[in-house]
């Protein structure tokens, strides 16, 4: 990817990997399954398995290729591994309920939550984050003011090729 470049507004910009992020395996209603797919070499060197499904992903930034935390979080995901924790806050105890109920292990973002008609509820999120039940996925950043995008495609590994289930009439 690095021998790559665009061109915005009559300036060119090299595109690099952005090297912290992969690809990943999925699970049954557990996006992240636990397997990494490296976009630069020196990664794992897990092997693919029959039957697995995985999000192959790459990531190019006109920056530095590396991300970090940025902003204000807006999107969450239940923590799939989490067993039961006492949960103290009435508030954490219902606005769970609301996640369970309406997304499960599936990521979601504060937005949806506005249009369930909870409302009041950030302290409540905070908590169960807090506890390790919900996972905060904040906005990634490389440089200020540079430019990156992502590609992805869903293939399940079958016996004797790799389907790209996410290809339709529109690639």
């Amino acid at each position: 990817m690095e021998s790559y470049e665009v061109e915005l507004d009559g300036k060119t910009y090299q595109v690099k990997p952005i090297r912290n992020l992969n690809g990943h395996s999925i699970g049954q209603y557990r996006i992240h399954a636990g397997k990494t797919v490296p976009i630069v070499k020196g990664g794992e060197a897990t092997r693919m398995e029959e039957g697995e499904v995985y999000a192959i992903e790459t990531f190019g930034s006109t920056g530095k290729g590396v991300v970090h935390d940025d902003m204000e979080c807006s999107h969450y995901m239940k923590n799939f591994d989490v067993g039961h924790v006492p949960i103290r806050l009435p508030r954490a105890k219902h606005l769970l309920n609301v996640v369970n109920e309406n997304f499960g292990t599936l990521a979601f973002c504060r937005r949806w939550l506005d249009r369930l008609g909870e409302s009041k509820y950030l302290m409540a999120l905070k908590n169960l984050c807090d506890l390790g039940i919900v996972d905060p996925y904040p906005p990634l950043c490389d440089t200020k003011g540079c430019y990156t995008a992502q590609f992805e495609h869903t293939i399940l590994l079958r016996p004797t090729c790799k389907e790209v289930v996410s290809r339709g009439d529109d690639y």
